[in-house]
Order: C-alpha cells, then sequence, then structure tokens
C-alpha cells in the first residue's frame, strides 16, 4: 500500500521543524558519571558521547521517554519539565550531539560515577 509505514510507531521519526525544540536534554548531572542505561532502552541511535558524559540528538530522538527512568543519577529531562537552572543544556546537546560519535551500546561508567552518583545524593 502506498504511504503505509511498516515500522512500529515507536520507530518511526518523527520530522522537526528546525523551530523546534528537543523533547528530551541530558544535563550536567551526567557528568563524570556517563552510566549507559539509557543507552540500552533507547530504540534508535540519539545517544552521542565524549570522553565524560552522554548527550542526546534531537533529530534522531523519537521522544519515547524510555531513557528516562533508567538514568540512575537522574541526569535525562523532558524539556516541558526542565528545571530553568538547566535550560543551556539544550543547545549543548544538540551541538555536542553532532560532532561526537553515536554509543548505542552499554559500556563502563566514568572512573569515580559510583562516588560521583553519591556526591549527588543518589
Amino acid at each position: 500500500m502506498p504511504g503505509f509505514d511498516y515500522l512500529p510507531r515507536r520507530l518511526r521519526r518523527r520530522r522537526r521543524a528546525k523551530e523546534e525544540k528537543m523533547t528530551f536534554v541530558v544535563t550536567d548531572n551526567c557528568r563524570k558519571c556517563r552510566f549507559t542505561d539509557c543507552v540500552a532502552v533507547c530504540p534508535v541511535d540519539c545517544f552521542h558521547a565524549d570522553e565524560e558524559m552522554l548527550y542526546i540528538d534531537p533529530d534522531e530522538c523519537i521522544d519515547c521517554g524510555a531513557c528516562v527512568p533508567e538514568c540512575p543519577v537522574e541526569a535525562i529531562y523532558d524539556e516541558s519539565q526542565l528545571p530553568d537552572e538547566h535550560r543551556e543544556w539544550i543547545a549543548v546537546n544538540a551541538d555536542k550531539s553532532k560532532k561526537l560519535p553515536v554509543i548505542n551500546e552499554t559500556g563502563d561508567a566514568f572512573p569515580g560515577a559510583e562516588e560521583r552518583k553519591k556526591q549527588l545524593g543518589f
């Protein structure tokens, strides 16, 4: 059938207008933790990583929210629930994700991540 999409609804990529903001954002709680529990549940390749933390590519994210409850340091927010002091992370994620490699498998957390998790109160 013309126009029929064979992908399950959760895997279909929604087209975004350039001015539309990212729905999910990784914040600085991820810095020096880089747990990858969120990556394990993500149905698409929207996570990118550097040496210290993860970022979400707004053009790849399908807004499923599966990653949010998986983060052991509560670093991922739905944009509508993003505290004002973390608003800068919207642009950081959009910028950094374009320059970094995709991470689509779990891996080792940042050395000292468990200690940082305790410092953050988790």
